[in-house]
């Protein structure tokens, strides 16, 4: 549960704040840092509202808030060599399941969070380019430890865009790679999309 409670803070604060199809000027350190603290503040605001209904917090994820989040761009890394030759279409419905993925299993996990004091947003460091840069937090888990959250970012048309999270050590991109991008290559991305919008292909965090 732990972990999936992590994943969400991590994927949502990737994307609190939306910008439509305005370029976004804030560089990611500060996209971040201004997340971290708004998205609290309005769980604990409407907590019980969401918790009563779930599916409110989940339109507001959808509508609102993953337009920061790079998802084609993610879409392609996680099906790596198994996505070579696949149309545009195909790959933008894979791009749309996989976000409701998201959206579904950790806006849930998101409730479990009661105060933006569990987030440091640590400082940049190393060597950081428009292609990469990674911004460094940590979450305070309920046993005093903490639990290290790195987001990487590309500058893309519209500002800087989140591509991936990594959860102690593990990727969101590679850990879904490592299941999708076999069944792709198996199967195609035509069938393993479908099995994703039905449910019956289970994604393992």
């Amino acid at each position: 549960m732990m972990k999936s409670i992590l994943w969400a803070v991590a994927i949502l604060f990737a994307v609190q704040v939306a910008y439509a199809n305005t370029a976004d000027e804030r560089d990611p350190l500060t996209i971040i840092e201004e997340t971290s603290s708004n998205i609290l503040s309005t769980l604990d605001q409407r907590r019980a509202e969401f918790e009563a209904d779930p599916e409110k917090l989940r339109a507001i994820v959808r509508e609102d808030l993953l337009s920061l989040l790079d998802l084609e761009y993610s879409a392609r890394l996680i099906l790596g060599k198994a996505g070579r030759g696949i149309s545009e279409q195909q790959l933008g419905a894979f791009s749309e399941a996989m976000s409701n993925v998201l959206v579904n299993r950790y806006a849930d996990g998101l409730l479990e969070f009661r105060s933006d004091k569990q987030i440091e947003v640590l400082p940049v460091k190393g060597k950081n380019t428009d292609k990469l840069t990674r911004v460094r937090t940590r979450i305070k888990l309920e046993n005093g430890g903490f639990a290290p959250v790195d987001y990487a970012f590309r500058k893309t048309d519209l500002g800087w865009k989140a591509f991936d999270v990594t959860v102690e050590g593990i990727s969101y991109v590679i850990t879904f790679r490592n299941q999708i991008s076999p069944r792709v290559a198996a199967d195609g991305i035509d069938q393993v999309t479908e099995e994703i919008i039905a449910g019956t292909f289970r994604i393992n965090d």
